[in-house]
């Protein structure tokens, strides 16, 4: 097997007691002490995750928008400067189009000769297969598509405090633009000297950025939103309170929820295909899916107990299989086991009571709206 691929912030981790584990092919740390802790604060403060194993590339060129609109799911022909989408990636695989993976579409100034600039954030597992695809489907001219993700490095600040604690690395200019960036917005600042691609996004349900800097400058910004935070309640987190903590905010996560033959309005993601008018990879079938409104649809298991289901646990409605587990966990903010689970839609309404057989015993649960949690939202 090759050598797992580490982030910039590698040694940091094992340094400060990080559990490294491999994760899609990077040496990444799950937890430093506790899960719930970790979940806990950046719920009640901030926590700081290493994101830098996420896919970083840029599109630049006279036509990459018109190239992107040609094979992204979601609209990008009217996407304006400083704005992010979630979008799909889906093959042009006629007979049976998958989705190769989700994304993250954004547009940065634009290059000094006027050409626009775009940046994708795809997840790690599926990094080479989408750039690969992508690659084989360049115009022999006006795109340029660059990976860097071994370049730079990603740092996202995730909580109440959040932003205040970054606005504390910045200068007064830079502090109040990322103030007033509102969701999905993008901008460029100086983090604690370092230039940064600043964007207000996130995997947590909590307000926060995600910083991308370059990879000699990670572990100094790193240090630097730990020195600025720690005292304000930061804790640095890892992969198992990132997913605890996405679970408890209803994001899918691709390889669980999201599969390569999803139905993405079944999953809840009408959102992120953008059909009327518009032809890339795929588009009819998934045309024909919405219109059909067919099959099982994902649903939210709440459970009276602590006892966690897990990815592939049985789903029962009495004695009738009625779906399976896509993931599950102990809800830390909630003191409840919850799941996310794809189930027949006779059986979806919510207050629906079920079970799930979680290591041969059945445990009941009720379907619960999505999200289990949501953050008061701020005004302005």
């Amino acid at each position: 097997m090759p050598p797992l691929l580490e982030t910039p912030l590698a040694s940091w981790h094992v340094a400060h007691g990080g559990r490294m584990v491999d994760f899609a092919g990077w040496r990444m740390p799950v937890l430093y002490g506790s899960i719930v802790d970790e979940h806990l604060a950046t719920r009640r403060a901030a926590g700081v995750f290493d994101v830098s194993h996420m896919g970083r590339l840029a599109v630049t060129g006279p036509a990459a928008i018109s190239w992107l609109e040609s094979l992204l799911t979601r609209r990008v022909s009217d996407i304006d400067v400083g704005r992010a989408r979630y979008t799909l990636i889906t093959s042009d695989v006629v007979a049976s189009p998958v989705i190769l993976d989700d994304a993250l579409v954004s547009r940065d100034a634009d290059a000094p000769d006027g050409g626009p600039r775009l940046a994708l954030v795809v997840n790690a597992s599926n990094r080479e297969r989408v750039v690969s695809w992508l690659r084989g489907r360049l115009p022999a001219s006006g795109v340029t598509l660059e990976d860097r993700t071994f370049g730079t490095g990603m740092i996202a600040v995730q909580g109440p405090l959040a932003v205040e604690i970054v606005c504390g690395l910045c200068g007064a200019v830079d502090a109040e633009r990322i103030r007033r960036l509102g969701t999905y917005r993008c901008t460029t600042a100086v983090v604690a000297g370092h230039p940064a691609a600043v964007s207000r996004t996130g995997y947590t349900g909590e307000d926060g950025v995600e910083l991308v800097v370059a990879a000699d400058a990670a572990t100094a910004l790193w240090e630097a939103v730990c020195a600025v935070g720690t005292p304000r309640g930061l804790v640095p987190c890892g992969l198992g309170a990132r997913d605890t903590l996405r679970l408890e905010a209803g994001m899918p996560l691709y390889g669980h929820e999201l599969r390569e033959d999803s139905d993405p309005s079944a999953i809840g993601l009408d959102l992120a295909m953008s059909l009327d008018g518009r032809s890339f990879p795929g588009a009819a079938h998934y045309a024909a899916l919405r219109e059909r409104r067919a099959g099982r649809v994902r649903v939210g298991l709440r459970f009276a107990s602590k006892r966690a289901a897990r990815e592939g646990d049985a789903v029962m409605q009495r004695d009738r299989a009625v779906g399976f587990v896509t993931s599950g966990s102990f809800a830390p903010t909630l003191g409840t086991a919850v799941a996310m689970a794809m189930v027949d839609r006779d059986a979806a309404g919510a207050g629906t009571p079920l079970e799930a057989v979680i290591r041969d015993v059945r445990m009941p649960a009720v379907v619960a709206p999505l999200p289990f949690y949501q953050r008061e939202r701020r005004r302005g």
